[in-house]
């Protein structure tokens, strides 16, 4: 398997550990609704958390919230759409985006609430 690969899995461990640290329940993760996917679903406080994790072996090039597109987005927001259904969730829901750059034997992790809301 690719390295990138490797590292993309353990930066979403990572942030899945993190989450949990943090008091979030984790509902699904790298949940499937036809091609779309959505990294992590979470619920803390009443509100479901849709993450979206970026891991990059380095921030040299791009800092990994750089990659999410505007084409990214809509298909976040899409496959959120088809989880609220599916779930038939009542409350509110909240976009992050939290970013993992590996530190030697350690991990940078960036939590950015809210970081984008879904165009209607």
């Amino acid at each position: 398997m690719a390295q990138h690969n490797d590292i993309g899995r353990q930066g979403e461990e990572q942030v899945r550990l993190y989450l949990m640290s943090e008091n979030y329940k984790i509902r699904h993760v790298n949940w499937m609704c036809r091609k779309l996917e959505l990294d992590i679903v979470a619920e803390k406080d009443g509100m479901l958390v849709i993450v979206e994790v970026k891991t990059r072996s380095t921030d040299y090039f791009e800092h990994p919230q750089e990659a999410i597109t505007p084409r990214k987005i809509r298909n976040i927001v899409n496959a959120a759409h088809e989880y609220i259904l599916q779930f038939d969730w009542k409350g509110e829901t909240r976009f992050d985006v939290i970013s993992v750059i590996p530190q030697g034997e350690a991990f940078n992790i960036e939590h950015i609430e809210d970081a984008f809301l879904p165009s209607f």
